[in-house]
Order: structure tokens, then sequence, then C-alpha cells
């Protein structure tokens, strides 16, 4: 997804920033314009970003370049099978001066969160992610603490057919506004990659090209983009042909509500992109597989054919 012929027509200045934002982030995950465009995609329609491939590939390169881009403060939790919820959310500890319990914040309170290898804890520890992905909140024994209203989950996971690793549940997996996969670079990009003077390591540090107020300020223009009824019943014929599938041939899951308003969001986001006011049938198709396939099938890898043979389906008569 090339950003800049979007801003060839426009001075829209939030764009300038949002392109040298993607420039940066392709200077360090080669080669991945289309990836990049759906992670700042995610970014600005205000959901969470699943990456999911093999190991080294990118996804934590790309995780920590987009952290560090936003020049917002964000924590990295390495997901182990050791795992506890309270080492995400934070504990009470009894403080014998004052004689009573006072809450320790966990990592999970930071603008960004750095899920790494999110599906190599068991399903406990990832439902410590439940809450806070969807109300941007954290409850812990009994008391309720707000956390940024920017919040952002950036998650990588490796492959479920790979040794120890744990498929998230279809809850978890619902709460992610996209996924992508990174897969490996072409052969210049990665002839590209072998030449390099330095490793390829993924805390290379970025300059901040923006912040936090800037992508609220983003993601409120995002909302202003118009959706015709023409287009609300576009996706929803795509969000009735997945569960119309699940019913006949059961070889995936059907699309949540949640799911069909994220899509919209995101649609708004890419139309934001190519600077239009207004979404058109190919925002909904061109991100349409990122939002739907690891709701489909639980993976990008397996879902991302079937969200495709949906698109064919479903006819564009509105």
């Amino acid at each position: 997804m090339a950003l800049s012929t979007a801003l060839a027509n426009t001075n829209n200045s939030n764009l300038q920033v949002i392109e040298t934002l993607s420039a940066q982030l392709e200077t360090v995950l080669l080669g991945k314009e289309h990836q990049i465009g759906l992670a700042i995609c995610c970014l600005l329609a205000g959901g969470h970003l699943l990456v999911e491939d093999r190991p080294g590939v990118g996804k934590t390169t790309l995780a920590h370049a987009l952290g560090q881009s936003l020049g917002a403060r964000w924590n990295r939790v390495q997901f182990t099978n050791d795992l506890l919820p309270a080492d995400i959310t934070g504990v009470s500890v009894f403080d014998q001066r004052n004689n009573s319990f006072e809450f320790k914040p966990g990592p999970i309170f930071a603008p960004i969160l750095l899920a790494d290898e999110i599906n190599r804890a068991p399903p406990r520890a990832q439902s410590a992610l439940l809450e806070a992905m969807e109300e941007r909140q954290v409850t812990v024994d009994g008391q309720t603490y707000e956390l940024d209203p920017q919040f952002f989950v950036i998650a990588t996971q490796n492959p479920a057919d790979r040794a120890g690793a744990y498929p998230l549940p279809e809850s978890q997996l619902d709460r992610f506004l996209i996924s992508i996969e990174i897969g490996y670079p072409d052969q210049e990009t990665e002839k590209s990659l072998l030449q390099r003077n330095k490793s390829a390591r993924a805390d290379t540090m970025l300059d901040p090209v923006c912040t936090t107020e800037d992508l609220a300020l983003w993601q409120q223009d995002v909302m202003s983009v118009h959706v015709s009824d023409a287009i609300a019943d576009y996706t929803y014929a795509l969000i009735q042909a997945s569960r119309d599938r699940e019913k006949k041939q059961n070889d995936c899951r059907g699309l949540s509500p949640r799911a069909g308003i994220n899509l919209i969001n995101l649609a708004r986001a890419h139309a934001y992109l190519q600077a239009r006011a207004m979404v058109l049938p190919d925002d909904v198709q061109s991100v349409f597989s990122a939002a739907a396939a690891h709701r489909l099938k639980g993976s990008v890898s397996k879902g991302t054919a079937l969200a495709n043979e949906i698109l064919e389906q479903v006819p564009l008569n509105y």
C-alpha cells in the first residue's frame, strides 16, 4: 500500500507526517510496504495489531519500530509458558507501614504494549489482555484501573503448529482489528539485507515522528470519513456470507458484529490514507482479508484464502 500516490494530490499536513512514518518503517522492514500500510491503517482505526509468521522474518522488528516511531512510552512482555496474569496487569502488595494493600501496576499500563510471541503463554495468561483490549481498563482485586486512551497492543505470534505454541482463543482473536503476515523478502531485498554492515536487530533506535496526541487527532479525522448506506449494506453482505458458510460448510467461524464495526473503521482509515472523505467499495475490499482472516480460521495463513473466496462470492451490487 503506497501512500505517496495519495500525497501527490493533497497538501494535507497529517498525511505528510503519516508518509514520513511509513517511510521510516520501510527503512527497518525492507520490501514490506503493503504490511506497513495495513499496520498504519490499524493505528488510525484505533485497533490492535496481530503479526503472525515464522520466527526470524521481522515480526518483533516491526513492533519495535512502530513503538519508537510513535514517540510514546511502550513496554514489552515476552510471553512464556510460565507467565501469570499478574505479570501483565500488576499485583496488590501489602504495605506494612500503612497496613493496607498497594497496587503495583504491571507493564500493561503504557500507551503501547508489545506482546511478543503471545501464543507461547497458556490461555490463562492470554486472558489478562481481554478486558484491556476491549474496554481499555484493568480490574485487579475488584478495583478497576483506567488505561491510556490510546492503548494499543502489538502482538506477535508463531504459527500454532510450532512447538510450544498455544492457539489463541476466539475471544482473543476477535479483539485484534487486523492480522498480517510478514513473509519472506524477495530476492533483491534479501540480498540487500545480507550485504548490510549491521545486523538486523529489533532494537535499532528510531526517531519519533509523531505523538500519541497526533494519533488521537488522526483517529478523529478517520471517524469523520463518510460511510454510505450502500457501503454498510455491502459490508453486511460480506459478514453474512461468512455466517452462512459457517452454517452450511462448517469450515470457518462466522464474523461477529464487532468484526463488522472494525471492518468499517478500517475501511475509513484506508480511505483517509487515499485523501478521500468517503469510503468506496475498494476500501472495504482492500482491508477485508486483513480484518477477517484470523477470525475466520484462527490464523492468517489459513484464513486468507477463505476471505478472498467470500469477497469473490459476494456481488458488488450496492
